[in-house]
């Protein structure tokens, strides 16, 4: 039996955003239990010329909410990108899982032959809904989910591949 776009989807944005919102809780926690600023970590990244812990998160849910709208053919919902603190990303992150969760299997189910184009600063990029999920979408929200992780650990955060894998 094929595999479905929304079983390759939904599920899979659900469980690692779920994720990402206990490991940014773990953190939050740590910060605590330290005396350290959460803005030391909420400001932090991997190296001077890559996006902040605060960057990859707005990325992260940006590729779930707006893949699945582009595969089930709706608008994007847009976001501000204002988000400073903890709190404000884990609401990002409870907004976008609300949004994620509200498709059905039938409005995402059959857009594997969709025809997806992105414009990104005048470069077009054209796919069948199948690889625009599969080579685009999810490689791209796992390099940002996986970098906020990579983030956190790096600076002393407890969190491991259970944490990374599943919210605990």
């Amino acid at each position: 039996m094929p595999l479905s776009m929304y079983t390759a989807s939904v599920p899979v944005y659900v469980q690692y955003l779920s994720a990402l919102a206990g490991v940014l809780k773990k953190a939050e926690a740590y910060c605590a239990a330290k005396k350290i600023d959460p803005n030391v970590l909420v400001t932090a990244r991997l190296f001077p010329d890559m996006f902040a812990l605060t960057r990859q998160v707005q990325i992260a849910t940006d590729h779930a909410k707006g893949s699945l709208s582009r595969l089930a053919g709706v608008e994007i919902p847009s976001y501000a990108d204002t988000e400073a603190t903890f709190e404000d990303l884990q609401a990002r992150i409870a907004k976008t899982l609300d949004y994620v969760q509200s498709f059905k299997p039938e409005q995402i189910d059959g857009s594997d032959d969709k025809h997806i184009v992105l414009d990104i600063h005048g470069n077009k990029f054209e796919f069948s809904g199948a690889d625009y999920l599969m080579r685009w979408a999810l490689p791209n929200f796992f390099f940002h989910t996986t970098t906020a992780y990579a983030i956190l650990r790096h600076n002393g955060v407890e969190v491991g591949k259970r944490d990374f894998m599943s919210a605990q």
